[in-house]
């Protein structure tokens, strides 16, 4: 009994152990095995279904309707609709990110003791201890030349030219066969994504994983949280099936993203008035470079090269993101003829985004029509100055190494802009209808910190007002990283697991 979904069940499903853990991603993946290794029995409850890598899709509609949370159809509310993307499957976002990983700066623990309350070097050190752990057991390596392409290649070459610090991503990624196919999962498992080796440590280990199971709230006698429960559910057609319940003798650890953790605690009574605000992210925006000679992005590493030389200075990082067919024809305006003559160019084209470090907060709440999560956010004129600023900035890169013409995405603009056109960006407008733009690293609605009016969690991520309750994946960060957030995410919830068993 290892493993049950939604068609293995054959009846209601009552489980009792010393740890339930709601969500398999970065987070829930790493407490749950971390809570097994010390010899504590533990069952790790996922939405989303189990996927074998032989059983991942090739599309990019295929992952967004297999992969996805909801298709990938949440949507920010505010001044622009902006797509949300988290995965809902066992291992997460890890599934279907690219790999990256980042330790957090030291400059993100002053932040948090300065503006939150808790941190600091000695929360610093043990986060890059854990980090340490996470690096060797995951393999974690920069990206080497014979899985670059061609895409990643021109990136270094424009940095040099320019003279700004870049530097090959450390991915957990082991002898990468650059089919850049990491968005729609690796079927070649040399990406090291969760499902593929902390959860079946954890099933060797004794532990118990339910997919295909949605949990509908978390179980209390009295203030103590004591278990959840739910019903299965097939993934595609969402019909439901037989009733679980899994009793937790020691805690419940909530794991289940930034937009679902605060709703499943919403829906469980929790109270605070906090809960699901400061919601914050990363939001992207990207720009097409047009080159005269071949450089087939979708050959290489997804996300090879990166550079975070203006991630305090001008507040975004800069990374390579190669994108399948399918998105680049939805990065490109037209339809019919026009369109397709403008797909012609996809083997000349090369994608390099920014990640915006972003002021703006939001709010997450639930939906009138159900309790899928609605997010409230929109950014301000500052973070859309820095918008401005990273995609000028990006087209310089393209031009510098040759593109004769670039795709910013940005409505007012031309089509394409030529290297003689750069002045034309420094007057896109600041109005975020008129950018492409999507929300990928996400952060707070159930945050922590040391003031118990503006936090859930404490400190040591156990909500307010409850025992045994712990909240350990992103919802629990009270601010963003600047970097890619799951090894940051991983190494506190090694740590969680760490204080569960001192308790």
């Amino acid at each position: 009994m290892s493993h049950l979904s939604f068609r293995d069940t054959g009846g209601p499903v009552s489980l009792s152990v010393d740890y339930v853990v709601v969500g398999s991603g970065a987070g829930g993946a790493t407490v749950a095995v971390s809570l097994a290794r010390g010899g504590a029995s533990v069952a790790l409850v996922e939405a989303g279904p189990w996927r074998d890598p032989v059983d991942y899709p090739s599309s990019m509609y295929g992952a967004m309707r297999d992969m996805m949370d909801d298709w990938s159809t949440t949507l920010t509310r505010g001044r622009v609709f902006w797509p949300v993307v988290q995965a809902s499957l066992v291992g997460g976002t890890t599934v279907i990110n690219s790999a990256i990983v980042v330790r957090t700066p030291g400059d993100v623990f002053d932040l948090w003791q300065k503006e939150h309350g808790f941190g600091g070097d000695g929360l610093a050190d043990r986060v890059w201890a854990k980090q340490d752990e996470v690096e060797r057991e995951l393999a974690v390596q920069p990206t080497g030349p014979a899985s670059m392409g061609r895409s990643n290649e021109l990136a270094i070459e424009a940095a040099a030219r320019m003279g700004f610090e870049g530097h090959p991503i450390r991915r957990n990624v082991t002898d990468c066969l650059g089919r850049g196919q990491c968005l729609q999962g690796c079927t070649s498992e040399r990406k090291r994504s969760l499902n593929l080796n902390y959860v079946p440590e954890l099933i060797t280990r004794g532990g118990t994983v339910l997919s295909c199971a949605p949990v509908s709230r978390v179980l209390f006698e009295g203030t103590r949280a004591v278990g959840v429960e739910g019903r299965f559910r097939e993934p595609v057609s969402r019909r439901r099936g037989e009733r679980f319940e899994v009793r937790a003798r020691k805690a419940v650890v909530i794991a289940a993203s930034a937009t679902r953790t605060p709703i499943l605690l919403m829906n469980s009574g929790v109270k605070h008035p906090a809960l699901g605000g400061y919601f914050r992210a990363h939001p992207g925006v990207g720009v097409i470079g047009i080159y005269d000679d071949v450089v087939r992005m979708d050959v290489g590493a997804t996300q090879g090269w990166a550079s975070t030389a203006f991630r305090e200075s001008h507040g975004f990082k800069i990374e390579t993101l190669a994108l399948p067919l399918e998105l680049v024809a939805s990065r490109l305006s037209g339809g019919g003829a026009s369109l397709m003559q403008r797909i012609e160019s996809f083997d000349r084209m090369a994608h390099w985004v920014i990640a915006v470090r972003a002021e703006a907060v939001g709010r997450v709440s639930k939906s009138w029509f159900g309790d899928d999560p609605v997010v409230h956010y929109s950014l301000g004129r500052r973070d859309m100055e820095r918008f401005r600023d990273g995609v000028k900035f990006l087209a310089r890169m393209h031009f510098a190494v040759g593109a004769k013409a670039i795709v910013s995405g940005v409505y007012g603009l031309p089509y394409t802009i030529g290297p003689d056109q750069l002045h034309l960006l420094d007057e896109a407008p600041l109005e975020p209808r008129a950018w492409t733009s999507i929300l990928s690293h996400l952060f707070g609605g159930a945050v922590m910190g040391a003031d118990p009016r503006r936090s859930v969690c404490d400190p040591m991520g156990r909500v307010r007002g409850y025992e045994g309750l712990i909240v350990a994946d992103a919802a629990a960060l009270p601010s963003t990283l600047g970097v890619n957030p799951q090894h940051t995410i991983m190494a506190l919830a090694k740590i969680r697991a760490d204080e569960l068993f001192a308790a």
